[in-house]
């Protein structure tokens, strides 16, 4: 409650100001050069690497930790939730699970995604989550077991997602590869430079290597 109240109090406060406060209250690491819109952002453990930012109306709780590389940006209006670790019946077989959210340099989501990060969610250098309404989600009931599960997604470099997509636990898109818009990614590949498409998502062609978008050097495309 005391930290809920720290940081509803940290919104009356100028940037630079509430940067000071989330770094000596909570423990954060956020650069100088990074900033945190009007957005309730509070994992057990922040890390905002130079010129990362992140977008009004996000919320993120119930993680281990949130980690935005150099450069990496998450919009407005995301929900990043999901269960953190400890003394709880929930995921209590999965000892090595790491409730946490990994955006890479240069990295970024877009606007009003759900983004479950009950295991780890890694996004790559220069990928995009893009559009609106995809829903990232690591974790479902076991039906053979009957119990919670979880597993990761992995999002390689240079990716782009298509708007309103699903990616399910255990998925990965592989390196410089494009998931088509209103896909279902339920599995995990490995060939890069590939369209990949449908319900569920399979590789539909190969992608030009000299594409632009595979070889820039900034993250946010104007």
């Amino acid at each position: 409650m005391l930290k809920n109240l720290v940081m509803f109090l940290s919104f009356l406060l100028p940037w630079s100001a509430r940067r000071r406060l989330l770094v000596s209250q909570f423990g954060y690491s956020i650069h100088p050069n990074s900033r945190i819109g009007l957005a309730w952002i509070c994992p057990r453990r922040l890390i905002m690497e130079e010129n990362s930012s992140i977008g009004h109306l996000t919320l993120c709780k119930n993680i281990d930790l949130l980690h935005l590389g150099a450069h990496a940006i998450i919009g407005q209006l995301n929900w990043i939730t999901g269960f953190p670790t400890g003394n709880s019946r929930h995921f209590a077989h999965q000892t090595d699970r790491q409730p946490e959210l990994i955006l890479e340099a240069h990295a970024g989501i877009s606007s009003r995604h759900l983004i479950d990060c009950t295991a780890r969610v890694r996004i790559g250098a220069f990928a995009t989550v893009a559009g609106f309404r995809s829903q990232l989600i690591t974790h479902s009931i076991d039906l053979e077991a009957g119990r919670q599960s979880s597993e990761p997604i992995e999002i390689g470099e240079y990716c782009f997602v298509g708007t309103d997509s699903v990616i399910l636990g255990g998925s990965a898109l592989p390196h410089h590869s494009v998931l088509g818009a209103k896909s279902l990614l339920n599995k995990k590949w490995d060939a890069p430079f590939h369209l990949y498409a449908g319900v569920p998502a399979k590789p539909l062609k190969e992608l030009p290597h000299e594409m632009e978008y595979f070889r820039r050097t900034e993250g946010f495309v104007w």
